[in-house]
């Protein structure tokens, strides 16, 4: 009779489990599956897929070896990663340090930095657009205003040219990266926020007692115990860094001169561009191998993550 039971409960539990399995199926294995065969193939959508073998991958390796635009878009994804992750981890954790010190109105606070998370990112995209334009931009106006206020000061003429952020090879990505540090600050301070108001009170407490200063509680204790949070936001941003396109496919769409190209917006440029679904399936699958190792590494040095409360 148990057996018999417990065969009914996992035939119901497989029964309520095979909505959500046969949709995972549908939208996630199978076109997985599909985009991995395609990878070995040569595929333009017009006609059938035509078998090539690793003729994609080594395509890819010939590019990387000679400089070409895949590797130009490795090289700006790392830039972009090398940019955004450590400034704006460092800038979120700071931004939750003064969330948590107990000021007044702390959920608008809250609210406000978590705004540009939930918005769309190609509006945002269109606003910093608009904030970087060489003619009208917020950004240029600020500048003349500086210009103006130091040459009163100095009582000597200083010009600072308007500058053409976007259409600036050197200027392009930095202007894309400060975008996307403003963009997701307030996700990386709430997780983080979440993690200071883990910690246990008493540990400041005693540690007060003993003497301890601000700084000297923040390195023996704070920082720490915010491992586990740490951990979480750099994979995860590793993750986000090495798929960025809305931004860029907006902003630069990959200029100038391929200066803001990246992993993913080859990916795109060559399946719905340049109608190589084939290729565009083999870079798809190299991020995925990028990604994956990239994921192990950082697990692995954040291993060791949980810290037991005392």
């Amino acid at each position: 009779m148990a057996s018999s039971a417990a065969t009914r409960e996992e035939r119901t539990a497989y029964l309520f489990l095979a909505p959500g399995l046969a949709l995972f199926a549908l939208f996630v294995l199978i076109p997985v599956g599909a985009a991995f065969y395609l990878s070995f193939c040569r595929y333009d959508i017009i006609h059938s897929p035509n078998w090539i073998g690793l003729a994609n991958y080594q395509r890819i390796g010939r590019d990387i070896a000679s400089h070409g635009v895949f590797f130009l878009s490795l090289r700006n994804t790392a830039q972009y990663a090398i940019g955004t992750i450590p400034v704006g981890m460092a800038l979120a954790l700071g931004l939750a340090l003064l969330v948590n010190a107990g000021l007044r109105g702390v959920s608008i606070y809250r609210t406000t930095y978590y705004l540009p998370v939930v918005t769309s990112l190609v509006a945002i995209s269109m606003v910093w657009m608009w904030i970087y334009d060489p003619t009208y931009g917020l950004l240029n106006y600020a500048l003349a205003l500086v210009s103006r206020a130091a040459s009163a000061a100095t009582g000597h003429r200083l010009l600072i040219s308007p500058q053409t952020w976007l259409a600036n090879p050197t200027q392009a990505m930095p202007a894309i990266i400060a975008m996307s540090i403003w963009r997701g600050l307030g996700y990386n301070m709430v997780i983080y926020l979440a993690g200071l108001q883990g910690i246990p009170e008493h540990l400041h407490e005693a540690a007060l007692i003993d003497g301890a200063t601000r700084w000297q509680q923040f390195r023996a204790i704070t920082w720490p115990l915010l491992k586990p949070a740490t951990a979480f936001i750099f994979v995860i941003s590793v993750i986000g860094a090495s798929q960025v396109f809305a931004q860029v496919y907006v902003m630069t769409n990959g200029g100038p001169n391929n200066a803001t190209t990246t992993i993913v917006h080859q990916i795109f440029q060559n399946a719905f561009s340049f109608m190589k679904m084939g290729y565009a399936s083999a870079m798809a699958f190299v991020l995925f191998a990028i990604i994956f190792v990239l994921s192990l590494i950082n697990l692995r040095l954040m291993r060791g993550g949980e810290v037991e409360y005392v």
